[in-house]
């Protein structure tokens, strides 16, 4: 959630950072009903000081004018009473609009409409010639190592079995990566993939992605789509000692997406899938070091991609296709022989004040408390990082061969 005070203090920086997302938002109206708020309960206030101070009067005065004091009293807390209802009334009117708005678009992200306008900054890695590469599916299915026909009689489409070698390299990158992320200051860590509406309030998947999140109407709860989620709330409503900043954390979880609104897009294979394994890094930081930290961020993913030997490119998200909690976002995506393109594997996101203004996450410095800045990245998507190895390392011969190097990672020599 951005700061109301924006509105007054620099109302064309949201109309601008408004204009790059192109979105169209009434803020007029918003300085309408923050003007309300404002006003009523400043005369709430008034009207409970006045409260106060014949409380005070009373105290001291005599029997003939304490009644009177007492009948002007009673009056005053029924006022008292109502004034408040309207503030909360009002209140509840301004955020429920406000809350509405993305964040604030960082200045060096660049404007366009969508991830055609995303700007390429680099690309890694040497691709290699396979001739008339085969899909993931194709392999995999060959081998008895993936099933996507039985799992959509289970379970519908975009689901799949794993099964044998596929479930081991799952499980060592998984390991491997929890290990290199240890090493780097991440706390490994399992949280809930189960959480309140909160805590997606709170990281602004809500009100914008709710289409996306699976619920659980019986019991108010929701299978995360990532576990930036939970880890984001597990800070919630806490105060924490700046130096003890950057605290981060790997979380390890099953993620789970609606994939509403991507009819006819990746429908074979497991590129897009209802569920998926991931490790995310998430940092607390000190808002004067968090572009620092979303570049550390950055380079812990390039470093895994690197040592898993798969070709990728770096991208800065434009303007359009920013979510709405991210200030400032890259995407890594990696070389996928089969469609003779890169595509988005990993994600690194710095959401500034945005997401801790919501959750009520601060930090005190020099005896003043602020918002602290939250930033989150993908380690590990499983599923596609499995689709980025089986199909780069593919063979003329039909099977898939890993080096030396990546062999000791994945645990796996040969899929065959």
């Amino acid at each position: 959630m951005l700061d109301p005070n924006l509105l007054k203090e620099n109302k064309e920086l949201l109309e601008l950072s408004l204009s790059k997302r192109n979105k169209v938002i009434d803020l007029t109206h918003l300085e309408k009903l923050n003007e309300e708020r404002k006003s009523i309960r400043f005369e709430a206030e008034q009207k409970r000081a006045e409260q106060k101070e014949i409380g005070k009067l009373i105290a001291t005065a005599s029997s003939e004018e304490k009644e009177k004091l007492l009948e002007k009293a009673a009056a005053l807390s029924e006022t008292v009473k109502l004034l408040f209802d309207q503030v909360e009334e009002k209140d509840k009117n301004f955020f429920d609009e406000w809350i509405k708005l993305p964040n604030i678009i960082s200045d060096t992200s660049p404007v366009g409409l969508t991830d055609e306008d995303n700007l390429e900054i680099k690309k890694v890695g040497d691709i290699k010639n396979i001739v008339n590469p085969k899909d993931h599916l194709e392999i995999a299915e060959s081998f008895g190592l993936i099933d996507v026909q039985k799992a959509a009689e289970v379970s519908g489409s975009r689901f799949s079995y794993l099964f044998g070698d596929l479930v081991k390299i799952e499980f060592n990158l998984v390991s491997w990566a929890l290990n290199k992320l240890s090493d780097k200051g991440f706390t490994p860590t399992v949280p809930p993939v189960l959480v309140r509406e909160k805590a997606l309030y709170g990281t602004g998947f809500f009100p914008d992605d709710a289409e996306q999140v699976y619920e659980i109407p019986s019991d108010d709860l929701y299978l995360v789509g990532t576990s930036e989620v939970p880890l984001a709330a597990l800070k919630s409503d806490e105060i924490l000692s700046i130096e003890n900043l950057p605290i981060r954390y790997a979380g390890f979880s099953t993620c789970f997406r609606r994939e509403a609104g991507t009819y006819g897009k990746d429908t074979t294979g497991i590129f897009r899938v209802h569920q998926f394994d991931k490790v995310e890094m998430f940092s607390f930081c000190d808002p004067e070091k968090s572009k620092d930290e979303h570049e550390y961020i950055l380079s812990v993913e390039e470093e895994i991609l690197q040592e898993l030997e798969i070709p990728y490119r770096v991208v800065d998200v434009c303007s359009g296709d920013l979510g709405a909690s991210a200030a400032k976002k890259y995407d890594i995506e990696a070389w996928i022989p089969s469609q003779n393109t890169y595509r988005e594997v990993t994600s690194c996101s710095n959401t500034t004040d945005f997401q801790a203004r919501r959750l009520n996450i601060r930090s005190k410095k020099d005896g003043i408390t602020q918002i602290i800045h939250t930033l989150n990245g993908t380690a590990i998507a499983v599923g596609r990082i499995l689709i980025a190895l089986i199909e780069n390392n593919q063979q003329e011969d039909g099977t898939v061969k890993f080096s030396d190097k990546l062999s000791k990672i994945l645990g796996v020599e040969k899929l065959s």
